[in-house]
């Protein structure tokens, strides 16, 4: 149900000057906490914020058509939300659009990116009209989802890459336990740095899918008031009108997460902005959940209200639907000098905004020499570089012990070389060992805090993928987080997403990583696992095999620049490949391959393994003088290398190459003629028995070899 601002008032009367509270019960049907009717938008400001909303649907309009392709109705139904937000309650100066304490908007509903381009290039980014007139096409800043700045795209103003549905509000969740780790780490009793909001857009279908409702649930129990999700309510799903497929009163499910709910009219801009103020001035503990219930496709006559306005299908409707609006049909990308002058004011006084706060910055830089350094070397994501950190690691001097636990000793140096890292788990410390001793945990309640390093999402891998994300989005912090290796595919989506943005914060530590898992059986043993991680582009997928090569990896996961890292960690014991130097390993892991064993005769086999199956590669070569094993613990990393290095490792000469992994034998194809894996699902037994069964033995290795031309 859609409520008018006359409504609304008078519901507020009735609870008193101040705001009100109404149970579901009442007859308007709105639940609210405590609306503040002063916050009402003045007559001037409304006017100029109508007309800009106008001239944002024409705009969308105009580069849909122009593109024949896109999707028209949330930027036509939810544009009185981006008048509000960019033109009267968002933090930002977009002339200074990496200003760490801005506010943050994600656009979770990614499919109608010509609502944030629009108000991207009114608001006065530095996204020219062209770029809208070049929306969809080739090496365009306005691409068909809204994409992180990258190596293909660079659109200021954009947040974080979005489309998957659902995926933006869980990002949202990300960057607001960013922040409140910020403050809680940086703010002090004379100058606060950080107190900024977060923003989500998000339909009906962001919150169908699975991942937004257990972000949901996160961002409520640790009580993060900084988060502000707006739904853009039309009753539409693509297919079908939403009823179709739900029936949920969504109001009470957020009051029951522990959200603080609001439900009004998204086409009343006063409506709108009261909720988003009230919401912004509420610190009570509580996410916040404004429900704008709008018309999709909204001033397009012919489809609005129907999921025909979806997508392109009112594209022949846009000369009527302009002119309706009270837009020049015969010139498109039309923007009036009124809207121009009044956002010009909106930069005037968010500019005098962001001085203040370089003011307060620079102060509380004075007085805080070393937590600035330690700040800014954050932002501009400043690492000492893998030599310095190989220095700085002692020898691990390991016995025969499982990379989880190496990684548990490395993560330890990680975190205190790198003051920004952060890692959590999908309640899995205990077994992934990737908790941060002395970094406390995050959060509200028990024993956490808001500056805590160790992050418990509970059983939620989905959720806890797309935070981490978010967390890398903010810009400040470098976050890990674990789970088992076969549960991963709970959050593919979200490495796929990291991937595509070049999101090189974030870090997924994936153990218990083979057959050898053992007794749990099949359902808890990763044979595909491996190997489906490896065909992500801009993935690097790492599986040491001894402590050393561990090292190398968790090291190259926080100074890789151009993507997200797997760190995929063994539960059972391996050996350590003592015979060579342990800072030898270290560099010729961190190149993705090395020579583990060189021939000591005329070379005429390579051995190629990774993971706990180098040291049946080497058991195996120490019996052929004329073998060479070639450790290969990052396809991604070996092949970045120079042809140079790569024809030092696996000669191009020598064709007779075997390889060796728990796990599928596809891609090793690439590099060996033979390959010794794991082509099936295992079976529950203890690990070594399994192994033996499966072949992931020396001597089955051996015997491949004896039978190979």
């Amino acid at each position: 149900m859609k409520f008018s601002r006359i409504a609304l008032s008078l519901a507020a009367m009735s609870a008193g000057v101040n705001g009100f509270s109404m149970s579901r019960s009442a007859s308007l049907g709105v639940r609210n906490t405590a609306l503040n009717m002063g916050a009402a938008v003045d007559v001037d400001t409304k006017a100029a914020l109508a007309t800009a909303a106008n001239e944002a649907r024409g705009l969308a309009m105009d580069s849909i058509a122009a593109a024949a392709s896109g999707h028209m109705g949330l930027p036509l139904g939810a544009a009185e939300i981006g008048a509000t937000l960019y033109g009267d309650q968002m933090q930002y100066d977009a002339k200074n659009p990496d200003w760490m304490n801005r506010d943050r908007f994600i656009l979770s509903a990614g499919h109608g990116s010509m609502f944030i381009y629009s108000w991207l290039n009114l608001a006065g980014y530095d996204l020219p009209i062209d770029e809208l007139k070049n929306f969809r096409q080739h090496n365009s800043m306005t691409p068909g989802h809204p994409e992180f700045p990258n190596s293909e795209h660079n659109t200021p103003g954009i947040e974080s890459t979005t489309g998957p549905l659902g995926q933006g509000v869980a990002n949202a969740v990300g960057f607001a336990v960013s922040e409140k780790m910020a403050a809680a780490r940086y703010n002090t009793e004379d100058h606060t740095i950080f107190d900024h909001h977060i923003y989500a857009l998000a339909g009906d279908g962001c919150f169908q899918e699975g991942v937004s409702a257990e972000a949901a649930a996160f961002a409520a129990h640790e009580k993060l008031d900084n988060l502000i999700i707006m739904m853009d309510s039309n009753e539409v799903t693509l297919d079908k009108m939403a009823e179709y497929t739900q029936s949920e009163d969504i109001i009470q499910r957020y009051d029951a997460y522990g959200w603080e709910t609001f439900d009004v009219d998204g086409h009343d801009l006063d409506a709108v902005g009261e909720a988003i103020a009230a919401a912004k001035a509420s610190n009570n503990g509580k996410p916040k959940f404004i429900k704008c219930n709008t018309i999709i496709g909204k001033g397009m006559e012919e489809t609005e209200g129907t999921n025909a306005a979806h997508g392109e299908a009112g594209v022949p409707y846009v000369d009527n639907a302009k002119k309706n609006l009270g837009l020049p049909v015969d010139e498109k990308w039309f923007v009036s000098e009124g809207t121009r002058d009044y956002f010009k004011g909106v930069q005037e006084k968010n500019s005098a905004t962001y001085a203040a706060w370089e003011e307060t910055y620079a102060a509380w830089k004075e007085a805080n020499a070393d937590m600035a350094t330690e700040l800014e070397n954050a932002i501009a994501d400043k690492v000492p570089s893998a030599e310095e950190m190989f220095a700085a690691i002692p020898a691990t001097e390991a016995g025969p012990e499982a990379t989880r636990v190496s990684g548990n000793k490395t993560i330890q140096d990680i975190a205190k070389l790198v003051p920004n890292y952060i890692s959590g788990s999908a309640d899995l410390h205990g077994s992934c060992r990737n908790y941060i001793e002395d970094g406390n945990n995050f959060g509200t309640g028990f024993d956490k805090t808001y500056a805590g390093k160790n992050l418990y999402f509970g059983i939620r891998e989905h959720a806890m993928g797309s935070i981490l994300n978010g967390i890398a989005y903010h810009g400040i912090f470098k976050a890990s987080g674990s789970t088992f290796a076969v549960f991963v595919d709970y959050f593919r989506p979200t490495i796929r997403v990291a991937a595509l943005a070049e999101l090189n914060r974030v870090s997924y530590i994936l153990t218990h990583d083979s057959i050898g898992v053992g007794e749990d059986g099949p359902t808890h043993q990763p044979v595909e696992t491996v190997s489906g991680l490896r065909v992500f582009p801009n993935l690097d997928v790492w599986r040491p095999g001894d402590a050393e090569e561990t090292v190398a990896a968790m090291v190259s996961s926080v100074t890789h620049k151009d993507g997200p890292s797997a760190l995929v960690f063994s539960r059972q014991n391996m050996d350590q490949n003592d015979a060579v130097d342990y800072m030898e390993r270290r560099t010729g892991a961190l190149k993705g391959a090395y020579v583990a064993k060189k021939e000591t005769e005329d070379l005429e086999l390579i051995i190629l393994a990774t993971g706990s199956e180098v040291q049946h590669a080497l058991k195996a070569g120490a019996e052929i003088p004329g073998a060479r094993v070639v450790s290969m613990p990052c396809m991604e990393a070996f092949e970045r290398q120079s042809d140079d290095y790569k024809e030092s490792v696996l000669p191009a000469a020598c064709t007779k190459r075997i390889a060796m992994e728990a796990g599928v034998t596809a891609l090793w194809y690439k590099y060996a003629s033979k390959v010794v894996g794991v082509d099936r699902f295992g079976f529950s037994a203890p690990g070594d028995i399994v192994m033996t069964e499966l072949g992931m033995t020396p001597e089955n290795l051996s015997e491949q070899i004896s039978s190979m031309n």
